[in-house]
């Protein structure tokens, strides 16, 4: 084992190999992908030093069904992928708010910016410092074909919702009520549309004075919204339309299922995340429902599955 950095040691290659043959083709060619992605300096992080592959892999392997290291982020802060079913009623894009959406204008700028890794999108503008991602082939899909896959994603309908609301659902929808949770997750889109801080982060004088931003952070884990290219301080309000058939809940999906989500047992220092984790350690914030009885939890998840 070969010391690289200080407070950093490297396994050999032969490590390395060992892991990395484990993967499949696709995942050894993310790997590649994200290594040289990850390289780029990030904000407010620019002392950690960057994984070494053998973390990289780690990594990878950590990753569950439902949660992406997508451009902008890293392997150590990935996040859900969204339902797009109801995006026509979303104002803002990405768990982080990062993109207004106001028309299906923005919906197909935003399909440009983000147009895979290695095709252009994002990178294109990338500049972190003097570092801009190499490999760049500054190339897009058409206004016209932007436009349909927009008309596509806006026309998307759920599936038909097997969950009946009977009397517990409807016990559930009155402790929704009760509990205040339509303030934040208001009907009939069950999100209000807005932004709230994350833990940290000091909103600018001028943004506070717009109807945009909620003054109250829920104290989820401020990595994506602060140390990750995509980060602005802030993460939108999820709408809790469609929950019944998702999984990865939270911005970086470590709560598989609802019932996790619920279980205070996840605020625990020493708490195995069910979905997406590197190591023990708790799932923070939105500890609203947790105080709840095993009832009134079960029936508030019965309401939720019902949306």
């Amino acid at each position: 084992m070969a010391t690289s950095a200080p407070g950093h040691t490297e396994p050999s290659t032969d490590d390395v190999y060992a892991l990395a043959t484990q993967l499949s083709p696709g995942e050894r060619r993310r790997l590649v992908e994200k290594i040289a992605h990850d390289l780029a300096p990030v904000p407010d992080v620019s002392s950690t030093p960057p994984p070494f592959p053998f973390e990289q892999i780690r990594r990878l392997q950590a990753t569950q069904p439902g949660v992406i290291p997508r451009e902008g982020t890293s392997s150590a802060f990935p996040v859900h992928i969204p339902s797009l079913i109801g995006i026509k009623d979303i104002r803002y894009l990405d768990a982080t708010g990062l993109t207004r959406h106001r028309s299906i204008a923005d919906l197909m700028h935003y399909a440009i910016v983000n147009q895979d890794f290695f095709g252009g999108g994002l990178q294109i503008t990338a500049h972190y410092g003097d570092f801009q991602p190499a490999n760049i082939k500054q190339s897009r899909y058409s206004d016209e074909q932007l436009y349909a896959l927009a008309l596509y994603l806006y026309s998307r309908q759920p599936p038909p919702d097997p969950n009946p609301f009977d009397e517990n659902a409807r016990r559930g929808q009155r402790i929704f009520q009760q509990q205040g949770c339509s303030v934040c997750h208001t009907p009939p889109l069950y999100t209000n549309n807005r932004l709230t801080p994350a833990v940290g982060f000091r909103i600018p004088e001028q943004l506070r004075k717009t109807d945009e931003i909620i003054d109250i952070s829920v104290g989820t884990d401020s990595a994506l919204a602060l140390r990750s290219r995509r980060g602005t301080g802030f993460y939108k309000v999820p709408t809790l339309r469609g929950v019944w058939y998702r999984n990865a809940f939270g911005h970086m999906g470590q709560a598989e299922t609802l019932e996790e989500w619920f279980d205070p047992a996840r605020l625990n220092p020493n708490y195995v995340p069910k979905g997406f984790h590197l190591a023990p350690g708790p799932i923070k914030g939105h500890q609203f429902g947790l105080k709840l009885s095993k009832e009134d939890r079960r029936a508030l998840i019965a309401f939720l599955r019902t949306l």
